[in-house]
């Protein structure tokens, strides 16, 4: 029954069932095998079936979700049934607002495999403590897969992307584990070495280096045309140096995060910059360098000072 201008009436809103499943696997359970769980908790009453297949519960922007709240908003829906808790969202904040918006609409919220009924005042408290226990379990996992992947990323080991121009993959074995390697390809490594040179040199910026490359029998290998986004993301990519001691002075001046030794610095291979947890760091990489030091720091001295003018982009 609801109160409503003081009087009892009775309460003709459904039921909403909501299922999301973000893939499909064999481990994991179906939306129809969620919606089979949610029917029994609507002891027979109208109801209605709300589902997002293929989408994570990391955010809600859903678009069954999004339906099923608009008809929060609209007055249709007096209880949300779901199989587990995860199945609305698995981020604690946005969990909060939700439940706060079914409270305000009057809608209770309930978990058909875990007993929770949002209806007493025990449910919304056990709830919000299973959810803060679900938020610290998805981060510890967040935080177990980023570690792992700066792991394997500080010993060398491939972690895939696009393959830089001048090099080409072919496998390797680092530390038992079978990965690949970047391998120079002689016709793209010439011309980088060309760039290198040209640029230094020169008087060019970017740009205009990038217009006359061509005309310098420099056309790009890979069907793409030469500008100045790809010229500094060959002069400023350490993928290319042959990196000695000064290369990691340089970094670690820019406040770049060098985990490993000078030993690791012979002027041989080239370098992986990438980001873990927010900071940038630079490690030494199996493959063989292209340039040597001093024409990548002159570079790199040339880019910073033009960009401090606003010549170069």
């Amino acid at each position: 029954m609801l109160y409503a201008g003081g009087f009892f009436m009775p309460d003709t809103r459904m039921d909403a069932i909501y299922a999301r499943q973000s893939v499909d696997r064999a481990d994991s359970i179906s939306i129809e095998n969620q919606i089979a769980w949610c029917l029994a908790e609507t002891h027979g009453m109208a109801h209605r079936i709300y589902s997002d297949r293929g989408f994570s519960g990391g955010n809600t922007n859903r678009p069954g979700f999004a339906a099923m709240m608009e008809d929060v908003q609209n007055g249709q829906i007096r209880r949300v049934i779901v199989y587990k808790l995860d199945r609305i969202s698995r981020s604690l904040v946005d969990f909060v607002n939700i439940t706060e918006s079914l409270h305000r609409n009057d809608v209770a919220f309930v978990s058909a495999t875990e007993r929770f009924d949002t209806a007493s005042p025990m449910g919304r408290a056990m709830l919000g403590i299973c959810m803060i226990f679900a938020e610290l379990e998805r981060e510890t996992i967040r935080k177990r897969v980023t570690d792992a992947y700066a792991a394997r990323c500080r010993r060398g080991i491939y972690m895939g992307g696009r393959i830089p121009y001048g090099f080409r993959l072919r496998a390797t074995v680092i530390d038992s584990i079978h990965t690949a390697m970047y391998e120079p390809m002689a016709e793209e490594a010439a011309q980088i070495r060309e760039i290198y040179r040209l640029y230094a040199a020169g008087d060019d910026t970017m740009q205009s280096l990038a217009a006359r490359l061509p005309e310098r029998g420099l056309p790009h290998l890979r069907g793409g045309t030469w500008n100045s986004a790809r010229i500094s993301e060959l002069l400023k990519n350490p993928i290319y140096v042959r990196a000695d001691c000064r290369i990691r002075d340089h970094f670690i001046a820019m406040g770049t995060v060098v985990p490993e030794g000078t030993d690791r610095f012979t002027g041989t291979n080239g370098c992986y910059l990438y980001d873990s947890a927010g900071e940038s760091v630079l490690v030494a990489a199996p493959h063989e360098g292209l340039v040597d030091s001093d024409l990548w720091l002159a570079c790199r001295q040339k880019a910073i000072h033009a960009y401090g003018n606003r010549t170069v982009r």
